[in-house]
């Protein structure tokens, strides 16, 4: 438990605001409800006191719109902007770095060759109102552009844009859209 709080969290701050240490912890904590949904998150999934960090991490969910399955697995470095109708199934898997803007969705699809849950890579950004779903794999370094509806797998170093979706492949592709990465 000591490690998970420095390695975790701090990432997360980090990617936030390019801060380290308590006292950036907790203003951000205090100023932005989408950093403080993560460190509830972070909190509950440590499993210190999970009763507690549940029922805080319920009512802060209804407050910011922000729901993301109490088990899905999130590498370090989430940064969700805007909350408001951010959904993520609970069998989804984040990978490191990812960024998520109001309105994605990453769901499951019930029926057909594609049941099940996304997997997405490291170095992800998925823009506003955009949706992914299916048992899929979004590949590292990928931009999700805003409404993009993604249910196929995407290679990494790619822009995925419009509905139906379109994969241009492009090196460094979320480069100045992901910031302050620590790999």
């Amino acid at each position: 438990m000591a490690k998970f709080f420095p390695d975790i969290v701090f990432t997360d701050l980090y990617r936030y605001n390019g801060g380290q240490g308590v006292r950036q912890l907790l203003d951000t904590a205090i100023r932005k409800a989408d950093f403080r949904w993560v460190l509830l998150f972070r909190l509950y999934q440590g499993r210190r006191h999970p009763v507690l960090f549940r029922w805080m991490l319920r009512r802060c969910s209804r407050k910011t719109g922000i729901q993301i399955g109490w088990h899905t697995r999130i590498g370090a470095g989430l940064v969700l902007i805007h909350c408001g109708d951010i959904a993520v199934n609970n069998e989804a898997v984040l990978g490191r770095n990812c960024t998520l803007y109001q309105g994605v969705t990453v769901g499951m699809e019930f029926r057909g060759e594609r049941k099940g849950n996304p997997v997405i890579g490291n170095n992800v950004w998925i823009g506003s109102n955009a949706c992914v779903v299916g048992n899929i794999t979004i590949g590292d370094d990928v931009l999700i552009a805003p409404l993009a509806f993604v249910n196929f797998d995407v290679p990494s170093h790619s822009i995925v844009v419009g509905n139906p979706a379109k994969v241009v492949h492009r090196d460094h592709a979320t480069e100045h859209y992901i910031t302050r990465c620590q790999d």
